[in-house]
């Protein structure tokens, strides 16, 4: 059906069409997988219902595994160190084992958060479809893909048939016009993106992400652009493939190999939209005067600059948001119009999906020098990936942290969900370079402010929320 289409169309309309097996009613698709990603809650969840109903994974082949939720993060863990999460942890070992699907388990290379392993592997490539049973699936989209994260009977669905029924979404283009000024990083101008289209504005939409400022990313950056896209309301998030791209999947242990990577990077590179194709909608955001970016309240659309003020209830556009700022204020113990910078900090968390790979680790590591962490701040680094923990002890970067004073820990998801017991005590304020800080996310009762990197070591050194760029 794909080549009968005449008319121009996006990046994201010519992934969607390549994977359309059959065309449904009243713009329903079903959809072929190209991967499936399982970690130990839903993954886990979903090939024990798959058992007790007596179906086989389809193609075990085209879906991996790993334990990250529910794990500890603690140094020398085991997956048996946090209790409640044993089970989970077991029973994907078992269920993989007995359904022929690749596990990378605790302390192997390729264990980790699933959007961090999954790209450094290979397992993403331009012009697949990637699910997981995890809503921030869309940072794989920073290769070119279409990933998004499904529910619980979508994954069930897709393991048994590798096929899913989906209505396809409409896009929307957001241009970052011009460049960000020094000391502004990727998860800045994901959140000031937020704070400026809200929450909801990606809602019903696939995204795609254009600009000079994106081009200029590198991929890491654009997978912490494109795992916020959630926050801005889309499942879907991607950018267009090319040299970059092309570069980061070159050696990739799951990637082509010699010839056909040749073949295969030819072939990514044309992925490109039609001249002429029209999005549903189009968003601009202006680099040149976003700051080091964070969270005051309780949304990721709850984004200021790092040197502005805490706004005022009665400067919110309607009603409803009055409200929403009012609870937020609360919540947070934040007074409106008082600066956001040096508001004391409890704990720092740098980590999660969004910034915890090597270039994260090697970016906060080089604004430490010899200074220490704040004497009543606890700081924790929570490496990505095995692989991004090994890449970054054989470079020291472990060492720096740990004369700063910042405890060292195993891959995981940690402290972004808290699913593994690891939370900040009520009442605590944490800077953290995680994507969420809903109420209780990190904890009963803790105050989330969400942070870059650089922002996060900032608020570490100094323990008060600071401008990096004062580093």
């Amino acid at each position: 059906m794909a080549n009968l289409v005449t008319h121009p169309r996006t990046l994201f309309d010519k992934i969607w069409d390549a994977h359309v097996v059959q065309p449904l009613a009243d713009g329903w698709d079903l959809l072929h997988i190209d991967r499936h990603l399982l970690h130990d809650l839903s993954g886990t969840a979903g090939l024990r219902e798959l058992a007790e109903r007596g179906l086989a994974v389809r193609n075990p082949e085209l879906t991996f595994a790993t334990p990250d939720h529910a794990v500890s993060s603690a140094p020398g863990r085991t997956g048996e160190t946090f209790p409640g999460g044993a089970h989970l942890y077991r029973g994907l070992k078992e269920l993989t084992r007995g359904s022929g699907i690749r596990l990378f388990d605790l302390g192997e290379p390729g264990q980790g958060i699933v959007h961090v392993m999954g790209p450094e592997l290979g397992l993403v490539q331009p012009g697949m479809t990637l699910i997981c049973g995890d809503s921030h699936t869309c940072t794989h989209g920073a290769l070119g893909a279409i990933a998004f994260g499904v529910g619980s009977s979508e994954l069930t669905h897709a393991l048994a048939s590798q096929t899913l029924v989906l209505r396809r979404p409409s896009t929307l283009r957001v241009w970052f016009d011009g460049m960000p000024g020094p000391g502004v990083e990727a998860k800045d101008l994901a959140l000031a993106m937020i704070g400026q289209l809200g929450a909801s504005a990606g809602n019903g939409h696939a995204v795609e992400y254009v600009g000079d400022a994106v081009s200029a990313m590198d991929i890491e950056q654009r997978m912490t652009l494109c795992n916020l896209s959630i926050e801005l309301g889309a499942r879907i998030g991607l950018v267009a493939p090319d040299d970059k791209t092309v570069a980061y999947l070159r050696d990739k242990p799951f990637g082509p190999k010699e010839e056909a990577f040749a073949q295969a990077a030819a072939h990514w590179q044309s992925l490109l939209g039609d001249p002429g194709a029209r999005h549903a909608q189009e968003a601009r955001v202006d680099v040149s005067v976003i700051a080091p970016t964070l969270t005051w309240g309780i949304s990721p659309e709850h984004a200021m600059a790092v040197d502005g003020r805490v706004p005022h209830p009665a400067d919110a556009a309607h009603t409803a948001q009055r409200q929403a700022w009012q609870s937020a204020l609360d919540y947070m113990d934040l007074t409106p119009g008082l600066p956001l910078e040096g508001t004391r900090v409890d704990r720092v968390f740098i980590g999660s999906c969004t910034n915890s790979r090597l270039s994260d680790l090697r970016h906060a590591a080089r604004l430490i020098g010899k200074r220490r962490v704040a004497s009543h701040v606890r700081a924790w680094v929570v490496p990505g990936s095995e692989n991004v923990k090994r890449a970054a002890q054989a470079e020291g970067l472990d060492q720096i942290f740990r004369a700063a004073g910042f405890e060292w820990r195993e891959p995981g998801c940690s402290m972004c969900v808290a699913a593994n017991g690891e939370q900040a005590a009520p009442g605590e304020r944490v800077v953290s370079t995680s994507n969420r800080n809903f109420i209780g996310r990190q904890g009963p009762g803790v105050r989330t402010h969400l942070a870059s990197p650089a922002s996060a070591v900032a608020a570490a050194l100094t323990g008060v929320i600071s401008d990096p760029r004062n580093l």
